[in-house]
């Protein structure tokens, strides 16, 4: 799922593209796209797109017409939605299944595509900023928090940091791949408790999670340029521990470990962010039970008996 880091640099190439553009023409295409319907799309035709910004992993277009109220469009990309842009010499994007929507703006056409067999993604049309609530889970923004704040929204409820990062209820735009970035960076465990956290260590997440957003933010903008996002994905080349299962750890050489749970994995390093301690697996530690390994080496004596 694009996360803070992607969806900022989403909002920055579309305003740069259609702010003060008239939309022309629009079409739905998926059939559970469209999740609102108090408004047609073609309500939308004609009028001029005034902002572009985002609500947590939420892109929101502002729409305004003279006399009439300020109509909203907003996009979930969800897990496997993604924004492509087109001008009119280039080819829509592959496959007519993964076709959502289409906004045409004459120069150019933004296309919402999804790779995915079941598709999740959302549009909906609001009338009006007051509308906007119900898409705010109200987790504070990262990058504008100060640490006492940070610090009293992580401690509101006892719960592992993983969950507490990725929620946005608490923190507004994290996901899997960036919580697994920030927490390598603090050298935390995932699955440490926010109640056992000492003053210190809150200070080191608070750095790391504002550090890693901002690096990572940077370079997408700097992948981009004047172009669009073509390759927005979890997985991405300097990762130090996100989707890098058993490559060596880019601090201590050891390899990157993973938990899995139900359709997602957290990827850490024992060395660094637990004291060398693996972390219990839900589905091997069920199966090894007694016999799962607690530490990095008696993990790699079990791998060379095997």
């Amino acid at each position: 799922m694009p996360e803070l880091p992607d969806v900022t640099v989403y909002v920055e190439r579309l305003d740069a593209f259609v702010r003060g553009r008239e939309l022309r023409g629009i079409e739905v295409l998926g059939a559970n796209l469209l999740r609102t319907v108090e408004l047609a799309p073609g309500s939308l035709v004609g009028r001029t797109c005034t902002e572009v910004f985002r609500i947590g992993k939420r892109i929101v277009l502002s729409f305004a017409e003279e006399g009439s109220d300020e109509t909203l469009a907003v996009i979930h990309p969800m897990i496997a939605g993604r924004l492509r842009w087109r001008t009119p010499d280039r080819k829509p994007p592959a496959g007519p299944k993964a076709l959502l929507a289409r906004f045409d703006w004459g120069e150019g056409t933004l296309w919402l595509t999804e790779a995915a067999t079941k598709k999740r993604s959302s549009l909906h049309l609001v009338r009006g900023r007051d509308a906007l609530a119900t898409f705010d889970r109200g987790g504070l923004d990262p990058l504008s928090t100060d640490l006492p704040t940070f610090t009293a929204a992580l401690t509101r409820e006892n719960r592992t940091l993983k969950r507490a990062l990725t929620d946005p209820r608490v923190l507004d735009g994290i996901g899997n791949a960036y919580s697994d970035e920030i927490l390598f960076a603090a050298r935390l465990s995932p699955v440490r408790l926010t109640s056992r956290l000492e003053s210190a260590e809150f200070e080191r997440l608070f750095d790391a999670t504002r550090n890693v957003l901002r690096i990572w933010t940077e370079r997408l903008r700097a992948q981009v340029g004047d172009g669009f996002p073509e390759k927005v994905t979890a997985f991405r080349d300097g990762m130090a521990v996100h989707g890098r299962y058993r490559a060596p750890c880019p601090i201590c050489g050891h390899p990157v470990q993973r938990i899995r749970y139900a359709s997602n994995e957290c990827n850490y390093c024992a060395e660094c962010q637990n004291a060398g301690r693996l972390l219990a697996d839900r589905g091997l530690s069920q199966l090894l039970r007694k016999d799962w390994p607690r530490t990095l080496e008696e993990l790699e004596e079990l791998r060379g008996g095997a």
